[in-house]
């Protein structure tokens, strides 16, 4: 049976990965046509809706197998409907790996309907959602560690995706169109080597001890994987070096290296397959239990000190990852400009980098370890997330830097990575959420919807609810502070006046859910806080009055300070406007014109004359 688990397991591995790769040449390694697929791209259509069944198949099997495997019985127990029903709706691991298999069919059902870039783009994502849902339920999530090593196996397989998928893709492509989108992918395939050696090399090392294991079978597949890897990278070495020879490239031997490199990449996700159909070695010996580690996945800390705030540290891999990805990103636009010849201002590469750093803390910090463990310490990483390091992140203009160093378009007629973006900025969807009122919505609404709820508490107790709020507070707080006072574009202009009005607002409803906060008789937790035993924490409702009035205190700031920025922008908005009145009268006068105002006066005086002639 567990062959046969492995063998869908890797049905599904390859599928998606093939699924990936085909959205990934179809929305940015191939030319568009403003925005739309290429002939090219519109051939692979075929091929991701093969892929999508193939991904479907092995991710249906996957949930079989599972089944059984936890069960301990036959095939034929696991497909009885009863007890399938209740895996697929009542079990989290039932319900993520359900979720990829019908991320799956939607692909396929979709696939042949393809038309536009931002529909490739927009199912790209959704390809990657559906791949790594099931991971968070992983048999990663029962070792230590369990951020690092859940974090850093979701973002070595999104790397492994993306690089297998791309391979997979430009092995199929024509040699025509192989010559367009491998220089492209090449410099994709870099930072992806880089991520997936170093989130395997991180994961491997909080999952496994070697010096106990070392002679597992489970062990040595890895050592066999890392082996396989080097020589994947080895290839890549080979691909940016003929590459390099642009005027004397041998396709066709280029197109023969690619094949044996696809070779060894599915070799690379046969073993990965086995290994995710296997559970890692555990530790000999008797484990204390520790109901922390249980619920959160995370051993309970001592006493919380200015000490133990300030310095410990519990990785949160994926949030990691995506603020290094996101640093990364915005310095390499800032070289980008430098050598272009042009500047960008210092003090918004500060607050992009404040902003991070308050995210970090608020998220792998002391502070984000022990958000986990009580609630006043999870309100001062709400406020951080969803207050202070949006305010940075606006700040620091990371879409007016993009939009300055992205890649234009190849040819005239190719939209390009930032037409893409521009499109995106002035989509129906991108009007839809600047609507003042919907980010008002989003940034205070979601309050009440979370804490006053059973979701708070749900969401406390896995990963990835944990990991979803985080990532909510986040956003929410970036598209309101970007709709008050962001530098970056916008696709609708809001007034002055309107943008008091929302700050008004806003602090008048962050006030009145701190209040119902801190007059709350019962917990809202679900039990989460109590389920931890933390022995430093003993009035869990006192604890959470002293959250409400955190929230009130650190709420009211930020928005005061957006409401002066806001009255700043206005002044100088009417200053620059008068100004380019008198400029326009200035220029008038000199060609001998009456200005706007005389102009007016004029009218109004021949109404006048008129009507008096007329009485």
């Amino acid at each position: 049976m567990i062959a046969l688990s492995t063998v869908f397991k890797y049905l599904s591995l390859i599928g998606s990965f093939a699924v990936i790769g085909t959205l990934l040449a179809m929305a940015f390694l191939l030319l568009d046509e403003n925005g739309r697929l290429s002939t090219s791209a519109i051939k692979l259509r075929s091929i991701l809706w093969i892929s999508s069944l193939t991904w479907a198949v092995g991710a249906f099997g996957t949930i079989i197998f599972t089944l059984a495997s936890i069960l301990g019985q036959s095939i034929s127990v696991a497909l009885d409907p009863t007890v399938l029903r209740s895996f697929i709706t009542q079990i989290t691991l039932g319900q993520y790996l359900l979720f990829e298999a019908l991320v799956s069919l939607v692909i396929a059902a979709v696939a042949m309907r393809i038309k536009k870039v931002l529909t490739t783009i927009f199912l790209l994502i959704f390809a990657i959602i559906g791949l790594v849902a099931p991971i968070f339920q992983s048999h990663s999530a029962s070792s230590g560690s369990h951020g690092l090593a859940i974090g850093s196996l979701v973002i070595h397989v999104v790397a492994l995706s993306l690089w297998v998928g791309g391979v997979i893709a430009i092995a199929i492509l024509e040699p025509e169109d192989r010559a367009l989108a491998v220089p492209r992918f090449s410099i994709l395939a870099l930072w992806c080597v880089i991520a997936v050696v170093i989130s395997g090399t991180v994961n491997a090392w909080a999952r496994l001890d070697f010096k106990l294991a070392w002679d597992t079978t489970y062990a040595q597949v890895v050592i066999a994987k890392i082996v396989l890897t080097t020589v994947l990278i080895g290839f890549g070495y080979a691909h940016r070096k003929n590459l390099a020879q642009r005027d004397s490239i041998n396709w066709k031997g280029f197109g023969q290296l690619i094949f044996a490199e696809s070779i060894v990449m599915i070799s690379t996700v046969a073993m990965g397959a086995w290994l995710s159909s296997n559970q890692a070695p555990l530790r000999p010996g008797r484990v204390e239990f520790d109901p922390a580690l249980t619920v959160a996945g995370i051993s309970s800390p001592a006493a919380p000190t200015w000490s133990r705030i300030f310095w410990s540290y519990e990785p949160d891999a994926l949030m990691i990852g995506i603020l290094i990805t996101a640093v990364a990103l915005y310095i390499k636009g800032v070289v980008v400009l430098t050598r272009r010849g042009d500047k960008w201002p210092v003090g918004r590469t500060i607050s992009f980098a404040l902003a991070i750093a308050a995210i970090d803390f608020a998220t792998s910090g002391g502070l984000g370890l022990y958000a986990h463990f009580a609630f006043s310490y999870h309100m001062v990483a709400h406020m951080i997330l969803g207050m202070i390091a949006p305010i940075g992140i606006v700040l620091g203009a990371p879409i007016t830097l993009a939009l300055r160093t992205l890649p234009q378009g190849r040819n005239p007629e190719e939209r390009g990575v930032r037409g893409s973006l521009l499109a995106a900025l002035h989509s129906k969807l991108a009007i839809f959420y600047t609507n003042p009122l919907v980010a008002l919505a989003f940034f205070d609404g979601s309050l009440f919807a979370l804490y006053f709820t059973n979701l708070f508490g749900s969401m406390m107790q896995s990963h990835v609810g944990h990991l979803f709020m985080n990532i909510h507070f986040l956003l929410a707080g970036i598209l309101f502070f970007h709709v008050i006072i962001g530098i970056d574009p916008n696709p609708r202009r809001v007034p002055h006046l309107v943008r008091i009005v929302i700050l008004f607002a806003a602090m008048s409803i962050h006030a009145f859910f701190s209040v119902a906060l801190m007059s709350s008789s019962t917990l809202i937790d679900g039990g989460y806080f109590a389920s931890l035993k933390s022995a430093w924490l003993t009035d869990l409702l006192a604890d959470q009055h002293i959250g409400g009035s955190i929230g009130w205190a650190m709420g009211e700031i930020p928005i005061l300070l957006a409401l002066v920025a806001t009255f700043i922008s206005w002044v100088k908005d009417d200053s620059r406007e008068a100004l380019r009145i008198d400029k326009n009268v200035a220029r008038a006068a000199a060609m001998g014109e009456p200005d706007e105002l005389a102009t007016y006066n004029k009218y109004l005086q021949d109404l006048a004359a008129r009507d008096r002639n007329e009485s």
